[in-house]
């Protein structure tokens, strides 16, 4: 069987992978049933179901152990169902069954930033950039592990590379403005939220951040009316944990929102 298939959503935030069907020798008796379960799988997968995928996935492995698309979707599902170290298990058998395929390294690379394995991860990414220079996601993904080392320099070099790869990018653009912030360079930080919010009107993520920025810099009213939009968009920017550790904001957007939210009780 040829052709590709779409692939999970992971991360972030944001990478969408296509990977291969998977292939049984010609003549197994359980051959008809392997396009059905691996399409059963994926579409319970994209649907944001894993306890309904996992079974579906090992059944495909099953039949077809030496598939190295569904070792990597399995492998997805697990990290989603809050298994790193099986996530990763599964991501390095798809690389040892297709070393030269990039969506198991980077699907890797985020299982091991789930355990705060930085090093590993930006090996993971460097790996696949060092094939392609452009990779949006890979770009992405290692400014999130830099900035989770600390030098948002980097970070915010690798988040302005990301989206200049892939245009309408809309997260990286966020997140490079939100490096920008991070390193006082608030004029460029606030001009970039600025023009995301023009051209993305139900962006959260700008929303929220421009919030902060002009609740920093004195402008509380009109900081109130992006948070309004931002707060009915996606409840989630409340969360100062929820910024720090899954959407990866930095920290003094982070305590600047804190600040602007705690006028909201006082």
């Amino acid at each position: 069987m040829t052709g590709l298939r779409h692939g999970l959503t992971v991360l972030v935030l944001l990478t969408l992978l296509i990977l291969p069907w998977p292939v049984m020798a010609a003549g197994d008796p359980q051959a008809n049933d392997l396009p059905r379960l691996f399409e059963q799988a994926l579409s319970l997968s994209r649907q944001g179901d894993p306890q309904a995928a996992l079974p579906l996935w090992d059944q495909v492995l099953e039949l077809a152990p030496r598939d190295a698309a569904a070792w990597s979707n399995r492998g997805n599902i697990r990290l989603m169902l809050g298994d790193p170290e099986g996530a990763i298990a599964d991501q390095t058998r798809s690389i040892d069954l297709a070393p030269d395929d990039a969506d198991p390294h980077l699907n890797r690379g985020t299982a091991e930033e789930a355990l705060q394995r930085w090093p590993e991860a930006a090996a993971d990414y460097d790996w696949i950039l060092q094939r392609d220079p452009l990779d949006a996601s890979a770009l992405y993904n290692l400014g999130n592990v830099r900035g989770s080392e600390g030098d948002w320099a980097e970070a915010q070099r690798l988040y302005r590379q990301a989206a200049d790869a892939r245009p309408g990018f809309a997260m990286a653009r966020s997140s490079d403005a939100l490096a920008l912030y991070q390193l006082e360079d608030l004029a460029e930080a606030e001009r970039q939220l600025r023009n995301l919010i023009r051209r993305y009107p139900l962006f959260a993520d700008a929303r929220a951040a421009l919030s902060a920025l002009l609740w920093r810099q004195g402008s509380r009213g009109e900081a109130e009316s992006h948070w309004a939009a931002a707060a009915g968009l996606d409840p989630s920017y409340r969360d100062s944990a929820w910024l720090a550790q899954v959407r990866r904001w930095p920290p003094t957007p982070i305590a600047d929102l804190e600040r602007f939210l705690a006028l909201e009780v006082s």
